[in-house]
């Protein structure tokens, strides 16, 4: 090896490459460089790297299409992504309203709380018209929890929660009849008070031998009352002889109440009569209802106020079934707060201010078979009517309130749709008065053609 090495260096090293690219084929060099490359990677050196084949160009293309590929999977997972998350949020929306409003519906109505108010003590929740319901057919409680309540008082908190539910989902909003009707039951922001539980009407006196009659409180020596009866029943116990069989009738001086129906005194200062339907009431049963009061100064039995009209059957009936008149009735006495008692007392000075005054009510018999006991005789029925009964001044009043509205109509105090409606020519024998279109148009005139004179 020593002896060539002059020759070559004679040569020269530019030489020598010249010469050897000259002489070598190209399919030489490539075999040249595939052993290079293999000896390479089998030395395990690091720091070598091999020519980029000529295909480099070829292969970049390749690469970007991978990368290009790669990157919009990535983009289509995250569309993905963002598509899922998107409806598991509409899922939990809805989930959440869901839960709310579960938590805003009314105990009574079953219903999205409207005007809510809550019960004091135990802060149970209702629609303000469903408390006022709930109180006026005699609850003394909470609905809910049955709870001894106080006070009622609006929820402003609850309030809000609503109108923020139904933003959120405006389709759980009550219908606007719906709306109206609570609105007449109940004013919002009003406070109510729970009456306190009553007290349980005392049972009847019964008689441990019903053949024969009991002595009344007034009979009994040293009664509480101050007054005993200058002929008092024989005890049957005690005096069996003397007893009074009811089979006769009631003893002398001596009537059925006509609400607790207990024996009563009829000459004690505690009984009174009612001049209409001649029944005789103790006072001593149940004092609050046990009496006749003066004509104007009665209570109605069951319309205590607007609510009670309302849902009375009785009222629909006085005006034939027309409820689009009815409905009008309703508004102007909600607008002008007037209560059934105010109208009560504006019939009676009406019917007062007649030429025959209570004349009509009685030929129509009217006061007949109200009570559970029968009425005495009226002693001069031409005298004036002084004492009447909470259930005969029902009967006024629903006589009444048909002529009453008439009469109040044409004061003006209603829009001139309504003051300008005609009085149907069929009158009372109309037939179409339950159609609200023939309602709408005309309305049904007095029954009574003079009640509208005066």
């Amino acid at each position: 090896m020593a002896a060539t090495l002059p020759s070559m260096a004679g040569l020269g090293v530019e030489n020598v490459e010249t010469a050897k690219l000259d002489s070598d084929s190209p399919s030489q060099i490539e075999q040249e460089e595939m052993e290079v490359n293999l000896h390479i990677e089998g030395s395990g050196k690091r720091g070598l790297k091999r020519r980029a084949s000529p295909s480099w160009g070829e292969g970049s293309s390749d690469s970007l299409s991978r990368k290009r590929l790669k990157d919009e999977h990535v983009g289509q997972e995250e569309s993905t992504d963002s598509s899922a998350s998107g409806l598991t949020d509409t899922m939990n929306r809805r989930t959440l309203i869901d839960d709310l409003a579960q938590e805003l519906e009314c105990g009574c109505c079953a219903a999205l709380v409207y005007n809510p108010v809550t019960i004091i003590p135990c802060q149970h929740s209702f629609c303000g018209s469903c408390c006022v319901l709930w109180i006026k057919n005699g609850g003394t409680s909470c609905p809910s929890c049955r709870g001894l309540s106080t006070s009622v008082i609006p929820s402003r908190a609850l309030q809000s929660m609503v109108n923020v539910l139904l933003r959120a989902d405006p389709s759980r909003i009550r219908t606007p009849s719906e709306r109206a009707q609570a609105d007449e039951i109940y004013r919002p922001g009003q406070s109510l008070r729970i009456p306190p539980p009553r007290e349980p009407s005392p049972e009847p006196t019964l008689p441990r031998n019903t053949d024969y009659a009991q002595p009344c409180p007034h009979c009994i020596p040293g009664n509480p009352f101050g007054w005993s009866c200058p002929s008092p029943i024989p005890d049957p116990e005690t005096n069996q002889d003397q007893g009074w069989l009811l089979e006769d009738g009631a003893p002398p001086g001596h009537g059925f109440c006509g609400h607790c129906e207990n024996l009563v005194a009829l000459r004690a200062p505690s009984t009174s009569r009612c001049d209409f339907c001649q029944v005789s009431f103790c006072g001593i049963g149940i004092p609050e209802r046990c009496y006749a009061s003066s004509l104007r100064s009665q209570h109605l039995n069951g319309f205590s106020d607007l609510g009670d009209l309302i849902q009375a059957a009785d009222t629909y009936e006085c005006f034939e079934g027309n409820a689009v008149e009815v409905d009008i009735l309703f508004d102007y006495l909600t607008e002008h707060r007037v209560t059934p008692k105010q109208i009560y007392q504006e019939i009676v000075q009406h019917i007062q201010n007649t030429p025959e005054q209570f004349t009509p009510l009685f030929d129509q018999e009217l006061f007949t078979d109200i009570h559970g006991v029968a009425g005495g005789i009226d002693p001069n029925p031409t005298a004036p009517r002084q004492k009447i009964c909470r259930w005969c001044a029902t009967e006024v009043f629903l006589w009444g309130i048909r002529d009453w509205w008439i009469r109040e109509r044409r004061k003006g105090r209603v829009s001139t749709a309504i003051l300008d409606k005609p009085d149907c020519t069929s009158g009372k024998s109309c037939r179409n008065q339950k159609d609200p279109d023939h309602a709408r148009e005309c309305t049904l005139p007095s029954l009574v053609p003079w009640m509208t004179l005066y």
